[in-house]
């Protein structure tokens, strides 16, 4: 899960591609760059390992000159760290393009093959999105044009529809030509665009949240439809066509659960709006299972549960209240390498407020449970600081089944939920009681008043992946990248030519 950004302006865009990635961090934290394109025909690129804060200071962003340009925040699928992934990426033929992408190809070991026997094209890294980028470039290519046209981006971005499967959506600049974006044919990956007037003419920024847009003060115009793309010439005017075959909307629900920033618009719906409806549902739920319920207060895990606590609280028409403050400069736990590190990582992240717990009985809400190492570190905190009764409800059912699209959930082997009952689940956290939200609940909590989606990719919950490609092969394969041994290891050698024309 990245953020990506792109901007096509009237102004140097340098400050508000880092302005909009800061924005944006909370899609990704382990690197962070930035292409510019200025007027001398020239891409000006910096990237680096860490937060956008520290990748960027004041030498590089003079150096990023340009009115068109790109950025990207990462999050790494495979389990691992590597410089040689930050984005934005580049190839010079044809053109000159760069291209950031947020999301996964499924089909990545498929296509790095025909990169090299059909298209001699050498893939260079381990990433699936140096794989997309080539895939651009070479349907540009074969276009076989010193000059190219809205038309002719737009067949490049059919072609790439037709060769891959994923979840996936990019921002690309091309050289000489202007601003890029595309999302996949089922909208898996989130991606908005909007408009921005001034006295020189209008700016136009695709992004991957609407946050970015209104921080910005960009009015959002809609979101980019699956399988469409859009491109700004240099000119700044825009083009949109649909390049996909059989478009269907299937988004991920967990952007609604978890990623998402909760003031962000995705597919016209409130991230907010949708998770106050999951902590009504949730709270309703409790009180069919548990009527004469003892719940003293609500305290939500810092910081996506808070809106779900908030309105599960009120449902239930008890207390709510923070009984933890969050350290905000500790990552994501559960893509976090080996369990100690994560427990460790836990109680550096989270410290109880005695006051608010002891000699209460309290419900613990958090927006999911993964591998649970979090949810019983929680529990254990809870007790220490005097606690009466735990009890723990997740905003989202169970996790039982890898994400193929584009976030590092851990292997199957490692969730909770895998192959244990609820009461079992409850057992191995140390709760009093623990209930999940119901799939149908949840659906209808996001889908509520906006029928034109008809449905979800939730496959971590159901296991249903709707690309229709996912094997119990490949599913095998992403294990043996994702499990804790994979991810205490460094990254493995990238397959080298040799290697690849053997396997073709």
């Amino acid at each position: 899960m990245c953020g990506i950004v792109g901007i096509s302006a009237t102004e140097p865009v340098n400050q508000a591609l880092y302005d909009a990635l800061t924005v944006l961090q909370h899609r990704g934290q382990d690197a962070a760059g930035i292409v510019t394109c200025d007027i001398d025909g020239k891409l000006n690129l910096r990237k680096d390992n860490g937060l956008v804060k520290d990748v960027f200071r004041t030498r590089h962003m003079i150096d990023l000159q340009g009115n068109i340009g790109i950025g990207h925040a990462r999050y790494p699928t495979a389990g691992c760290s590597s410089s040689a992934e930050a984005q934005p990426l580049y190839v010079n033929s044809p053109f000159g393009i760069a291209l950031a992408h947020n999301g996964n190809l499924t089909n990545d070991m498929e296509l790095k093959r025909e990169l090299f026997v059909e298209d001699r094209r050498h893939i260079n890294t381990d990433s699936d999105s140096e794989i997309l980028l080539n895939i651009f470039a070479h349907e540009l290519q074969i276009l076989k044009k010193l000059k190219i046209t809205e038309r002719d981006i737009f067949k490049a971005v059919a072609g790439v529809h037709k060769r891959c499967r994923g979840g996936y959506a990019a921002v690309a600049v091309v050289m000489g030509y202007g601003l890029v974006g595309f999302r996949d044919p089922n909208g898996i990956r989130p991606m908005v665009i909007g408009r921005r007037k001034n006295k020189r003419g209008v700016n136009y920024m695709i992004a991957s949240e609407s946050v970015a847009l209104d921080v910005l003060g960009y009015k959002l115009i809609r979101d980019v439809e699956p399988g469409e793309a859009v491109f700004i010439d240099h000119a700044g005017v825009l083009h949109s066509q649909q390049c996909a075959e059989n478009p269907r909307h299937s988004p991920c629900i967990f952007e609604f659960v978890y990623f998402a920033r909760p003031d962000s618009i995705i597919d016209g719906i409130s991230v907010y709006k949708s998770r106050l409806r999951m902590g009504k549902k949730l709270a309703r739920k409790i009180k069919r299972l548990r009527p004469d319920h003892d719940v003293d207060v609500v305290i939500p895990i810092p910081d996506t549960s808070r809106t779900s606590a908030l309105s599960l609280a009120r449902e239930l028409g008890v207390d709510y209240t923070e009984g933890f403050i969050k350290n905000r400069y500790i990552g994501r736990t559960f893509i976090m390498p080996g369990q100690e590190v994560r427990e460790k990582s836990v109680r550096q992240k989270l410290n109880a407020v005695e006051q608010e717990l002891k000699g209460r009985n309290v419900m613990l809400v958090d927006d999911s449970i993964v591998r649970g190492t979090t949810s019983q570190q929680i529990i254990q905190l809870a007790r220490e600081a005097g606690a009466k009764k735990v009890y723990m409800a997740s905003a989202a059912p169970p996790v039982c089944y890898p994400n193929v699209y584009g976030i590092d959930m851990p292997s199957v082997d490692e969730f909770i939920a895998h192959n244990r009952s609820i009461r079992e689940i409850e057992q191995e956290i140390g709760a009093d009681w623990l209930v999940y939200q119901d799939l149908d609940d949840l659906v209808r909590a996001v889908r509520k008043g906006h029928g034109h989606i008809k449905s979800f990719d939730a496959s971590c919950f159901n296991g249903k992946y709707v690309t229709g490609d996912i094997t119990a092969e490949y599913l095998d394969r992403l294990d043996e990248r994702r499990n804790d041994g994979a991810k205490t290891r460094r990254a493995a050698p990238t397959t080298n030519v040799l290697e690849i024309h053997n396997q073709a």
